[in-house]
């Protein structure tokens, strides 16, 4: 109980403190932690970080079960953001847009690991090619959240680019989340089954929630919106289906969270679910639930001990190039100018809370190292913080 309060209480004082300087709210969450975590606390005052937060024990096991839930949460959320109506409006330039915004950041991300495996921290053992895929599907990910407030801020959401921007990192993150859990399934992370049977459940599983499962809940919302009391019952049915969901996924041999984010596109692209219910789910979800999960991040890894300048660097490099080129070609394949095509790409290339959660997934599961983790981790905060402003930058020469 003491973890939860003080985790709440100092990861909301420090988003306020990162709200005054125009920053993201999980920056200040992230902040929280590493001030609570072995960063600080425990460098400075081993014996209370320590006594605050014992590595073994109940108080342990029951932190890391809520922050497993968080994760699950922060996905399904995700998911609410995704209007498949929007991807197919865009039709042919969204398609365009998130291919090369997708392939040229995994193939960048994937043969640079690949080539130069002991730089990253892999050891070339059995999982050196799954290493790779990993690095590959975190490079070619964005951050959706982050991204639809961006353009919200910018006044850039209901604009033709706006919208393809939107559109494309809907299709991206649909895609690499997918891949990101069969690389898990591959190296026997969740079920028993084999990669065979994961695979083709995976893609019936997307399939038919993204269709019939899609149908089935829209036929169900109306009954529910009024027989159920609102807003508690739309937000027990919807919170009851998504851990079903997870359940599932993680049956299968793929992560909970894939499991999640798809019955939230299925959910949040209903018409009878309206924006004042996502927004419950939302304020429900990142007031509680989000800041746990963003300061637990801290508590895991000393980031003063496991920063490695070098490979930071690189990582950002590749994450720069990778959706600006990647983007920003798709996009003027679309039919763009060459400066919207390059504040597309730079609005793809905010990561924020969506890389953290595959980062730490990815280190539970042993893909990754502490070190590659830190560097994915400020990655994530370096591409969100920039994100906005370089999109504004490139707009105004266009004369926006």
């Amino acid at each position: 109980m003491i973890q939860l309060s003080v985790m709440l209480a100092f990861g909301r004082i420090m988003a306020e403190v990162a709200r005054k300087f125009k920053q993201p709210a999980v920056v200040g969450e992230i902040i929280a932690g590493l001030i609570l975590g072995p960063t600080i606390l425990g460098t400075f005052s081993p014996d209370s970080f320590d006594l605050l937060f014992p590595k073994t024990g109940a108080s342990a096991i029951v932190l890391d079960g809520f922050t497993k839930v968080a994760v699950v949460m922060l996905l399904f959320i995700a998911g609410l953001e995704v209007d498949l109506h929007i991807v197919f409006q865009q039709g042919k330039q969204a398609i365009s847009s998130s291919f090369f915004g997708l392939i040229i950041p995994f193939f960048l991300g994937f043969i640079i690991p690949y080539s130069f495996p002991s730089f990253f921290g892999d050891t070339g053992t059995s999982d050196h090619l799954l290493f790779a895929l990993f690095m590959g599907t975190a490079m070619a990910i964005s951050a959706l959240p982050v991204i639809v407030r961006i353009m919200m801020d910018l006044k850039l959401f209901k604009t033709k680019i706006g919208m393809l921007v939107v559109a494309s990192a809907m299709v991206d993150d649909v895609i690499g989340w997918m891949i990101f859990s069969i690389i898990l399934g591959m190296i026997g992370k969740g079920g028993q089954m084999a990669v065979g049977y994961t695979l083709l459940l995976t893609v019936g599983f997307t399939a038919f929630m993204l269709t019939i499962g899609r149908g089935l809940l829209n036929r169900m919302l109306p009954w529910v919106n009024k027989k159920l009391a609102w807003p508690g019952g739309l937000l027990s049915l919807s919170l009851s289906l998504c851990f079903l969901a997870a359940a599932f996924t993680e049956y299968i041999g793929i992560h909970a969270v894939f499991g999640a984010f798809i019955i939230g596109i299925a959910l949040g692209d209903s018409e009878h679910m309206s924006e004042r219910a996502k927004e419950i789910v939302h304020q429900f979800i990142n007031n509680i639930f989000a800041p746990l999960f963003f300061v637990a991040i801290g508590l895991k890894v000393n980031f003063l001990v496991n920063f490695d300048p070098w490979l930071t660097l690189v990582i950002i490099i590749i994450a720069f190039a990778g959706k600006i080129i990647g983007s920003g070609l798709g996009t003027r394949l679309g039919g763009f100018t060459w400066r919207e095509s390059l504040a597309a790409g730079f609005g793809m290339n905010a990561r924020g809370a969506m890389e953290i959660i595959l980062g730490i997934v990815a280190l539970e599961n042993g893909l990754i190292n502490e070190k590659v983790f830190v560097s994915l981790v400020i990655m994530a905060l370096i591409t969100s913080m920039t994100s906005g402003p370089l999109m504004k930058w490139m707009l105004k020469k266009e004369g926006r």
